[in-house]
């Protein structure tokens, strides 16, 4: 699939470009975003730019992995990274940092939103997880707002930096946003 750009009221999510890499490298010197994302410990100028030459290009290409930037709409700098992960047939799994200096405004709220329904629209995804280490409240606090619906907690469900930890999980279904399903959905009785 070729790159997109998403719009909401406030937020830009485009495809990430090679001049990006000081503003991804700053944000990813935050210790929270090195302790509860899968980003490599420490950073290094290497590893962002490996993520914007390869990691990124090769998700859109290969139909695994949609990343964004999350900008303001009107221009100014990188706020956050969001993306959506190939999970199987029509099931795709979020997952997001936000630079320090833009937490608690509701940005990756609305950049979640955005991608949830251009899944569920346009992706021929039926289904959405979110999955984050037992502790990372501010992940959980954006998968509530968005909609997501919490299904408990997988043992070892969640490798990071060489080690297997527990993890709340939640799914968004496209009926949660109003959306029609691509597939018919039977919820389990009582």
């Amino acid at each position: 699939m070729e790159p997109i750009t998403l719009t909401t009221d406030r937020l830009r999510l485009r495809p990430f470009v090679p001049e990006d890499v000081a503003a991804v490298f700053a944000a990813c010197q935050d210790p929270d975003i090195q302790r509860w994302t899968t980003v490599p410990s420490p950073y290094t100028h290497q590893d962002a730019s490996y993520f914007l030459d390869r990691i990124v290009p090769e998700g859109w290409r290969d139909d695994l992995e949609y990343t964004f930037a999350v900008e303001p709409m009107d221009g100014g700098p990188l706020i956050a990274a969001a993306g959506l992960h190939d999970r199987g047939p029509g099931v795709r799994e979020v997952g997001f940092w936000v630079a320090k200096e833009h937490r608690a405004r509701g940005y990756m709220t609305e950049a979640v939103g955005a991608l949830a329904r251009w899944a569920f629209t346009e992706g021929g995804c039926h289904r959405l997880v979110w999955r984050a280490e037992i502790g990372n409240v501010g992940s959980r606090t954006v998968a509530e707002r968005s909609g997501f619906r919490m299904e408990g907690v997988q043992r070892a469900g969640l490798p990071n930096k060489g080690t297997l930890r527990d993890c709340w999980v939640a799914s968004l279904l496209p009926s949660d946003l109003g959306l029609p399903s691509p597939l018919p959905y039977l919820p389990a009785e009582g």
